[in-house]
């Protein structure tokens, strides 16, 4: 074979084993073959050293939940007087004693090395100190644990002239809502709510309650739907209805107009008044009459 037939074989199975086709147009297999963990990170590292690849293949991003323009949260900071805001905060949800040692571990503060930290702590207004235990404990404004107790004291609120309010109630007890709706049910309290979730807002004793003794019975539900039901008419409507029945609005008798009163023309000032004059050298009375203009002899 000469040396150009060599030449010629040589450059056509070079030119056989080169692939020119672009992968834009190659098709996509039906079903795709599993590849092996070895595998795909080859072709991952293949797909980034030639900088490109397909964009689904790529990695996202995750989400971040961080709302930058809120502060973040430090825990209990380092001054004083906030370490002491928190600490009473979390005494204000426990009823039970604690320890020092335990409420410094719980809420991650220095109490039980700060002297400084732990003697506000002491003698804070809403915190009770037992020497007796060495126990810590937050003062509530009420102690009841039970319906019974709480009814109790919704009783003696009452008679003061005042209700109580339902979320000062649920500070000292949880459970107090669930009871207060309760003791709506059965009659013995009286319990207002907000208008635009109907949640319990203030609670009053029932005082008066339809027993055998006291008489008093409930109204049926039947005339309190009529009752409901009835609608005042507008004001043209009203004048109407009560005109058909006889009768006529009542008018309120119109206060006379005022006459306007006449200022005489003069001076701004009025008349001029005899101004009093004060005399304080009183040593020199009986010689000089101070109240009159001093004029000189020979005059």
């Amino acid at each position: 074979m000469s040396k150009l037939q060599q030449d010629t074989a040589s450059f056509k199975s070079v030119m056989h084993r080169q692939d020119f086709t672009s992968w834009h147009s190659q098709p996509k297999p039906a079903v795709p073959a599993a590849k092996s963990p070895s595998a795909a990170s080859t072709s991952t590292s293949a797909g980034a050293g030639e900088g490109g690849g397909d964009s689904s293949s790529k990695k996202k991003r995750p989400k971040s939940n961080i709302v930058f323009s809120q502060p973040a949260d430090t825990g209990t900071g380092i001054n004083v007087n906030t370490q002491l805001v928190y600490a009473v905060s979390f005494m204000k949800g426990k009823h039970n004693p604690m320890r020092l040692e335990d409420i410094a571990v719980l809420t991650d503060t220095p109490l039980d090395t700060d002297v400084v930290l732990r003697e506000k702590f002491k003698a804070h207004d809403k915190i009770q100190y037992d020497p007796k235990t060495n126990l810590y404990s937050y003062k509530h404004d009420f102690t009841f644990r039970n319906k019974a107790a709480l009814l109790t004291e919704i009783q003696r609120q009452t008679k003061k002239g005042g209700g109580l309010s339902v979320r000062a109630l649920k500070e000292s007890w949880k459970e107090a809502p669930q009871a207060i709706e309760e003791l709506e049910k059965e009659g013995e309290v009286l319990v207002t709510r907000t208008q635009k979730d109907g949640q319990l807002r203030m609670v009053f004793w029932n005082e008066i309650k339809p027993t055998d003794e006291a008489g008093g019975k409930r109204v049926e539900q039947e005339f309190l739907d009529l009752w409901h039901g009835l609608k005042v008419p507008n004001e043209v409507d009203l004048t109407r209805e009560l005109a058909s029945e006889g009768l006529q609005v009542t008018a309120s008798e119109a206060a006379p107009p005022k006459q306007p009163s006449m200022k005489k023309k003069g001076r701004k000032g009025g008349a001029n008044r005899q101004r009093q004059v004060r005399i304080t050298n009183t040593h020199l009375r009986g010689e000089i009459d101070l109240s009159k203009d001093y004029v000189a002899p020979g005059k």
